[in-house]
């Protein structure tokens, strides 16, 4: 499973409320399906309802979906940066429109410092899934689980989408519950540098290696 980052910078701010109940709240459209996007990725209807319908039961409604300002390196949502809770996502046509509202944590301060100054920012959903590759472009397959359905990020056209595209290159796995970052990659360079005199020791090396980490 690879770590798969999408990001969407039309979004609109709005505040409810007067003094004290004042709220800040940012809103668009959070997930888009049937189209290929600037990553060269296309979400299959299917695929993002599903999703969508799980994350709405198990984080939404739980009061759970949290979202982060910058851009994480990994799947997992950390408290210390969050900066917002997800409250709504619902379809719209083949998109997925979402309202967050930006939280008193030092991270929802600053987003709201930002916003209020006038800064453009975005929303970028996190998840994990497999990606099969064709000819014109990569579909996101069935297995496809939202981390996050939004962080809030700057301009995806700033360095951020560099370093965008080196964590979408890790991969990911299940470990009692737990994701973890496989080490395929390193087995991958490994056995690609192997010559044809040590191709079936350093085979039995990766294999030995594998094993005593389960």
């Amino acid at each position: 499973m690879k770590l798969i980052t999408e990001t969407i910078e039309d979004v609109q701010v709005i505040t409810e409320g007067k003094g004290d109940s004042k709220k800040l709240y940012i809103e668009g459209v959070f997930l888009q399906s049937e189209l290929k996007n600037r990553n060269g990725r296309m979400y299959p209807f299917s695929v993002l309802q599903k999703e969508v319908n799980r994350y709405n039961e198990e984080y939404i409604k739980t009061s759970r979906a949290l979202g982060e300002l910058g851009h994480p390196d990994g799947p997992t949502v950390n408290l210390d940066r969050v900066s917002h809770r997800i409250v709504s996502l619902a379809e719209d046509g083949t998109n997925f429109r979402g309202k967050a509202q930006i939280l008193d944590t030092p991270m929802g301060k600053i987003a709201s410092s930002l916003l209020g100054e006038g800064v453009k920012l975005g929303v970028s959903s996190r998840g994990m899934g497999s990606i099969d590759k064709r000819e014109d472009c990569n579909v996101v397959m069935d297995d496809f689980m939202l981390a996050t359905a939004a962080d809030i990020v700057a301009d995806p056209s700033a360095p951020d989408a560099f370093v965008n595209g080196i964590m979408e290159g890790k991969e990911w796995a299940w470990d009692n519950g737990i994701l973890k970052e496989t080490k395929v990659a390193k087995y991958h360079s490994y056995m690609n540098n192997a010559t044809r005199k040590n191709l079936e020791e350093r085979t039995l090396r990766v294999f030995e290696d594998f094993l005593s980490g389960l």
